[in-house]
């Protein structure tokens, strides 16, 4: 069984990472990375991807565990939680980017495979969706920080509250400039 495997949040200052995991033995029309599709048409192919994928799973990380873990154990454990439901025999895995977070299991990593791997880019989809849409509802509990506009990002927003407000217990604490 092949499946694609990419990551949303790595970079984020406040929230969970979280890691898409498809399987897909029928190609869907209008995958490709996430970043390029319109919010409301991710929504719509995320729950396409559901109904037609042999396999689709989340693994999440919260920011606690990435502060303890580090960025790379923390995306190793969220992968495995992704993959927890799949037999490890006969299993091919392509993760989006150069490193691979499983050594032992059959992995071969692609730089932007989610553009050009239908698996890969379903993953990004699926974890995209869950991603953003469960920062939007953490934007209600911790709304100074402005969530619902950048997910958590660093941008220039994000910055400004932050220095306002200080972190919140969402925030990854052990990232520059949170401590």
């Amino acid at each position: 069984m092949l499946v694609g495997i990419d990551e949303v949040g790595r970079g984020c200052l406040a929230g969970p990472l979280v890691i898409g995991a498809v399987s897909l033995s029928t190609p869907l029309r209008g995958l490709k990375d996430s970043k390029l599709i319109k919010p409301e048409k991710r929504q719509i192919l995320a729950q396409e991807i559901y109904v037609m994928s042999d396999f689709a799973s989340l693994g999440w990380c919260w920011p606690h565990e990435i502060d303890k873990l580090g960025l790379t154990k923390a995306t190793t454990l969220a992968i495995k939680r992704a993959l927890i439901d799949l037999k490890t025999d006969n299993l091919n895995v392509i993760i989006d980017g150069n490193y691979n977070y499983l050594p032992g299991y059959n992995v071969q990593t692609i730089i932007k495979a989610d553009a050009t791997i239908q698996a890969v880019s379903a993953a990004s989809v699926i974890a995209k969706v869950a991603r953003d849409n469960y920062m939007k509802d953490m934007a209600s509990y911790w709304p100074g920080y402005g969530f619902i506009n950048h997910f958590g990002y660093g941008t220039k927003e994000h910055l400004d509250k932050l220095k306002l407000l200080g972190p919140s217990p969402f925030h990854r604490l052990s990232f520059k400039g949170l401590t």
